[in-house]
């Protein structure tokens, strides 16, 4: 199905045209863009690999459901098909769960800031992960050593906390999670 851009008249890429793209590739749809990411720096890869093993570790031993890195492909509509460095789907989310891909918002998301991504993170996927109701998005700066978490309230996210590498975050969504961010940068 070819889906048109009314402003500019282009047609729009759609997840049928995503799923042409080689396997193993950082692609992402955004915007009915196809846009292939570059490889993360080996910090990035760090601080993805420190905050992804405390989730990891509390979700299991809680039993609240499941942790994905990227890429793992999260579908929300047929123009937008993102690959979030850290997603969480808890529980009741696992529905969303489907052979390829998470099939719709999930419960929190972490994007760890890079030259190619940054402002697609910041401003056009953190509308989107908005919209499609996404409980709490962490925005990690790897430069400066900050982060940003939000809270989905109605439909909008609320800034509630902005913290710097000798801050300990706590999430919204998982009771009890904190990490002190010295243990991830």
């Amino acid at each position: 199905m070819i889906v048109f851009d009314f402003i500019s008249e282009k047609p729009l890429a759609t997840y049928d045209d995503y799923k042409k793209t080689p396997e193993g590739g950082k692609y992402q749809l955004i915007g009915g863009e196809i846009i292939e990411m570059t490889a993360p720096t080996l910090y990035h890869q760090e601080i993805l690999q420190n905050l992804n093993y405390y989730l990891s570790v509390f979700i299991r031993q809680n039993k609240l459901g499941k942790v994905y890195i990227a890429p793992t492909d999260v579908y929300f509509s047929k123009t937008e098909t993102y690959q979030p460095d850290i997603l969480i789907l808890l529980t009741e989310s696992l529905h969303k769960m489907q052979e390829s891909k998470i099939d719709g918002a999930p419960d929190l998301v972490v994007e760890i800031l890079s030259p190619s991504t940054g402002y697609y993170d910041v401003k056009y996927k953190k509308s989107v992960y908005e919209k499609f109701g996404v409980k709490e998005y962490w925005i990690v700066d790897p430069k400066d050593k900050t982060v940003e978490i939000y809270e989905n309230s109605r439909g909008k996210f609320i800034l509630v906390s902005e913290l710097s590498k000798t801050d300990t975050a706590k999430s919204i969504l998982l009771s009890g999670f904190e990490i002190e961010l010295e243990k991830i940068f």
